[in-house]
């Protein structure tokens, strides 16, 4: 079976970029800046990402172009006869696959947001009310099973269409107005009156804010972010290594996905400080931003019904680039593992998938007595810890040494293929940097997550 290839390079950054965009980027990148001394935190994250994010990303591209294939037989084809590199082909799989188990479920509640904004359904509510409202919704199983069943038919509807008539079409559109909503929501932010104070707050460094925090967790705090902004270790990125030509060196478009994937993170930011200012609410992390403060704001808001529905189909388009890749990644996992036909594949993968994602969409309401790491945890904080705290920065790890040593595919087999075409160039005298001090980051990555997670 003759391989698909994508249609266009901005089809290739555009799909790369939103696998890396998620709602990660846009609830927790602004909280991690404002908690850690703002422009500071910025500036070192920047330079995690240029020399931690962007070397990996080179890697996984160049494993995947060179392979022809997608991630579970990147490492058979590459690999010396008679090693092991092979087995993290199927951790990449199953990575993938866990990834979606829980992260459909959260898409699924964008798209619900979408609509009960655009509804009308938070006006006039207090803040009280509208935090219930985001516990009666988790409450309410069928609610949850129906979003997140959205979300996967959809994808796999997509994707069953080609990879350039369904998936890079289909990105290509929503990216690019993910892009110019985007661009919208932060204009009208920036201009609120009272919205300067979170502008300061935001993007001025505060040497003051970061000996609060401490200068070691706001580095190790801007090395995490950097790293797992990107989405690397599971293959995800390989899959479109695999996809396009040998035209452009890849670590030119390395820099121009971390880029697009970056100026997204610093933009919700300039949306969300500058609104949290102007009306006196705390820019808190996780889910309680984006479904409790934020929807409280736009209720504040001349035309918040408006801004908010724009906010919602943003992290709408946000969350659903993340799963069409991923859905890709898995189909062209089980097509290279099964030899059957796209639409098969998606037929059989969105019942299974489908059917995987139930216990974390049924983790706040019937399944909600199972608590894996004691009370108040859910089936999302288990299978988020599988993806985030092990197989990335573990993936990572074997990625990277995959590419630099001897035992694997090799420093001269994987700069040949980085550097193919027109473009940057991986250099000779990056590579005492990339064998030795990339693996020790990114095991420390490995180390410093488990260690502040228990």
């Amino acid at each position: 079976m003759k391989r698909e290839k994508l249609g266009s390079r901005l089809g290739f950054i555009l799909l790369s970029a939103g696998c890396a965009i998620g709602i990660g980027n846009v609830w927790k990148f602004p909280y991690m800046a404002g908690q850690n001394g703002g422009g500071i935190f910025v500036l070192i994250y920047l330079i995690f990402l240029a020399i931690l994010g962007i070397p990996v990303m080179v890697m996984e591209f160049s494993v995947g172009r060179g392979a022809q294939k997608s991630p579970v037989h990147v490492f058979n084809t590459l690999e010396p006869k008679g090693t092991k590199w092979h087995i993290h082909g199927y951790l990449c799989m199953a990575g993938n696959i866990i990834l979606m188990m829980y992260y459909t479920t959260v898409a699924g509640w964008m798209l619900q947001y979408f609509v009960k904004t655009a509804q009308g359904d938070f006006v006039g509510q207090s803040a009280e009310g509208i935090a219930t409202m985001f516990g009666d919704n988790l409450a309410n199983p069928l609610n949850q099973v129906v979003a997140m069943g959205i979300v996967v038919i959809v994808g796999f509807f997509i994707n069953a269409q080609g990879l350039q008539n369904g998936l890079e079409r289909i990105t290509k559109v929503m990216m690019i107005l993910l892009l110019i909503i985007m661009i919208i929501l932060a204009g009208h932010s920036v201009l609120v009156e009272g919205g300067g104070k979170g502008l300061e707050f935001y993007l001025k460094p505060s040497l003051e804010r970061m000996n609060e925090v401490g200068i070691v967790n706001v580095i190790v705090g801007a090395m995490n972010q950097a790293f797992f902004t990107l989405s690397l270790g599971i293959g995800s990125m390989a899959i479109f290594g695999s996809y396009i030509d040998k035209e452009q060196s890849l670590l030119g478009e390395s820099v121009n996905v971390a880029v697009l994937d970056t100026f997204v993170a610093i933009t919700a930011g300039l949306i969300i400080f500058p609104a949290c200012f102007a009306y006196g609410v705390q820019p808190d992390a996780g889910p309680s931003l984006i479904f409790i403060t934020l929807p409280n704001i736009f209720n504040h808001m001349v035309g918040g019904r408006v801004w908010g529905s724009l906010f919602f189909v943003f992290m709408t388009f946000a969350s659903f680039s993340t799963v069409l890749a991923v859905f890709e990644n898995i189909m062209a996992c089980c097509m290279d593992l099964f030899g059957w036909t796209r639409k098969k594949t998606a037929m059989i993968c969105m019942v299974v998938i489908f059917v995987l994602s139930l216990p974390c969409a049924l983790g706040y309401n019937i399944l909600s007595g199972i608590t894996p790491f004691g009370e108040g945890t859910t089936i999302l904080d288990l299978e988020d810890f599988i993806v985030s705290n092990l197989l990335l920065p573990g993936g990572s790890i074997v990625f990277i040494l995959f590419c630099v040593s001897r035992y694997g595919w090799g420093w001269d087999n994987f700069v040949k293929e980085a550097n193919e075409g027109r473009g940057m160039k991986v250099k000779s005298f990056m590579r005492p940097y990339m064998t030795y001090v990339l693996p020790l980051l990114a095991t420390a990555i490995l180390i410093i997550g488990l260690v502040n997670f228990f």
